[in-house]
């Protein structure tokens, strides 16, 4: 069985894409970490911390995926947004600038973890605050790191990407993909729906 270990509706839109069967499930976990640590170790640590959690309740014979996100511009590190002012300070930060998406991967199986970390770099325009304002009414992005979803309304805020936009999106499926195939000997698509003939 394939376990898909988060919470967000995008990656369980990625998987819904790719016609796969999978079952969500996640639990909650800590996401302290040192402010010290690197963005590609902090997503790594917590994607780790995330399959980690929901681990227990299923046998070797399951693979499970989890995955964590966060955006970085120079040494600061952004998360969810707390509330309003916090989401217009991030994308009021980001406006005109050139900023990084981390996304940590974790995958379980057999008693092995396979962790990895894929940076995109996003160009974004500058923004007036009109536009920072009603972007932030009206998708309330407050369960998005660095306040903001590019393949919703914010894609009309980004310049240029440089690298996998699925990352930005919070799962670079290509990577998973390569690290399933590499490290564990099976494909996303060996678990594909059977096709029904009508």
């Amino acid at each position: 069985m394939l376990i898909l270990a988060s919470q967000s509706p995008r990656r369980r839109d990625m998987f819904d894409r790719l016609r796969i069967d999978y079952l969500a499930e996640s639990a909650d976990t800590d996401e302290s970490i040192a402010e010290s640590v690197t963005p590609d170790d902090y997503v790594k640590i917590l994607a780790h911390r995330k399959g980690q959690a929901v681990l227990d309740s299923h046998t070797e014979d399951d693979y499970i995926i989890s995955a964590d996100t966060v955006v970085a511009l120079g040494n600061t590190v952004y998360g969810k947004p707390r509330d309003f002012d916090d989401a217009y300070a991030m994308l009021k930060s980001f406006s005109g600038n050139t900023h990084k998406v981390y996304t940590g991967f974790a995958v379980f199986h057999g008693g092995k973890c396979y962790t990895e970390a894929v940076a995109t770099e996003v160009v974004f325009r500058p923004l007036t605050d009109r536009e920072i304002c009603y972007y932030i009414e009206a998708e309330q992005p407050y369960d998005k790191a660095g306040a903001y979803g590019i393949q919703e309304m914010a894609g009309i805020f980004v310049k240029e990407i440089r690298g996998s936009f699925d990352n930005v999106v919070g799962l670079p499926l290509t990577a998973v993909e390569e690290a399933l195939q590499r490290e564990f000997g099976i494909s996303l698509f060996d678990f594909a729906k059977s096709a029904t003939v009508s």
